[in-house]
Formats: structure tokens, C-alpha cells, sequence
């Protein structure tokens, strides 16, 4: 189990658990979640306190806060060694680094564009 907090505006961003689900139980504030199918299909809700949302294991998913103030919760995982990989970091910030040319025809932009984006997870 965790506990998250969120500032007015910040955000768990994209990411995955391989290994668990994670349920979340808000205590605080109000959340924009999701997750994203192998369909590609998002699901999102607006959640607040007292309510619960599961996000399936392995599925690409994120929280953020929508409120004006604090947001919190407590986060339970059914797998002690969830892992946790978030997509940009991943992605950006690899070493050694996934080639720009291969980002660039992922993401249908220039290696220039790639190369400022991994410039920023310097």
C-alpha cells in the first residue's frame, strides 16, 4: 500500500504496473483517472473522496488532480513486486538511449523533435 499526494494540478503520469493491479481509495480532493485498453479505448472518471477505482494490471493508466486544492490517496496493489514503468521516462530517458530515428517514425515527428524531448529528461 502507498499513499499519494497531489498538488493542485500535478499528476501520476502515464504509466504501467506489470505485475498488479492497483486500486486506488481517495481521501482527499478531486482526480481525473484512466486507463487506456489494448484496444486503445481510454476509460476515465472523475473521482473524490470516498471513492474507489481499479486500474487492471499492465494497462497503461494515470491520475490527476482536478481540484483547486490537495488531492490524496491511498493506492493498494494485489503483487508486493508491482514494478512501475512510466511511459516517458521509459521512452526518453533510457541507457543507453532508444535510438531517435526509431522514436521519431514511432511518434510521426523529426529526430529533432525526439532529440529535444530526451533533452529534457537529461
Amino acid at each position: 500500500m502507498a499513499r499519494i499526494d497531489y498538488a493542485p494540478g500535478g499528476q501520476n503520469p502515464p504509466h504501467t504496473h506489470p505485475r498488479a493491479t492497483e486500486i486506488i481509495f481517495v481521501t482527499e480532493g478531486v482526480l481525473e483517472v484512466g486507463f487506456i485498453t489494448t484496444a486503445n479505448k481510454l476509460f476515465t472518471k472523475t473521482v473524490t473522496v470516498g471513492d474507489v477505482f481499479v486500474f487492471p494490471r499492465g494497462l497503461v493508466h494515470f491520475q490527476q488532480n482536478r481540484g483547486r486544492g490537495p488531492a490524496s490517496v491511498i493506492a493498494g496493489f494485489n503483487s508486493q513486486l508491482q514494478g512501475t514503468q512510466v511511459i516517458t521516462t521509459t521512452l526518453f530517458a533510457a541507457a543507453p538511449p532508444v535510438p531517435s530515428d526509431v522514436l521519431a517514425k514511432a511518434f510521426r515527428v523529426s529526430n529533432e523533435d525526439i532529440d529535444a524531448v530526451k533533452a529534457k529528461f537529461r
